[in-house]
């Protein structure tokens, strides 16, 4: 029997957003802590909205080359599960916090994307930004061409309910990861269209 896609739906930054994503059977959100994004949540704001997830739904912390402490000061005060590195950091550097974690790899920059180097990571998450980029844009890479690594991976890069299924069916991922093409505006999550999604990942 064929294991059920997982789904984060992440740059939650409303308590009412993340709530529905657990009521959606989202299985885990995320939550941006880098400074400028328009995603960007404080330590207090991610507490409270993870302090009302029912049990079970994951929280995953997103980086882009952060000082250990700014890491260090979230961890201490917001329960995450995973954190998410999107930046130039190490492997090193990100075996450091002693947590699980997960390295987004820049598949519009190919050339830049070594799987190998990244064996301490729970997942690689192939998005569709370039090197040096964040993610978040709404483009999608070239699943067509895309070489897929031989471990967990997730995918992400200009998810939305009209391409989702297109992705599953030509991508076959264990995992989707989607922020902008669920939203009415960045940060602001669009009831509908986070339904909508859900159904097209349940219909497969």
């Amino acid at each position: 029997m064929k294991a059920p896609v997982r789904v984060k739906f992440c740059g939650i930054t409303r308590v009412e957003d993340a709530l529905l994503a657990a009521s959606l059977g989202a299985s885990a959100i995320g939550l941006v802590f880098v400074e400028g994004s328009p995603r960007c949540v404080s330590r207090e704001r991610a507490a409270e909205i993870c302090s009302v997830l029912p049990p079970l739904v994951g929280v995953v912390g997103l980086f882009m080359d952060a000082p250990e402490d700014r890491v260090r000061s979230v961890v201490a005060r917001v329960p995450l599960n995973w954190l998410q590195f999107h930046g130039n950091e190490t492997p090193a550097y990100c075996d450091a916090f002693g947590m699980p974690w997960i390295k987004a790899l820049p598949m519009a920059s190919p050339g830049c994307v070594q799987y190998h180097q990244w064996s301490g990571a729970q997942a690689l998450l192939l998005d569709a930004h370039a090197a040096g980029g964040m993610g978040g844009s709404g483009e999608t890479f070239d699943w067509e061409n895309a070489v897929l690594p031989d471990r967990p991976w997730i995918l992400a890069g200009g998810l939305d309910p009209d391409n989702v299924g297109i992705a599953l069916s030509s991508m076959a991922p264990p995992a989707v990861d989607v922020s902008s093409g669920i939203e009415s505006a960045p940060g602001i999550k669009d009831a509908a269209l986070m339904r909508r999604f859900m159904e097209r990942i349940q219909n497969g």
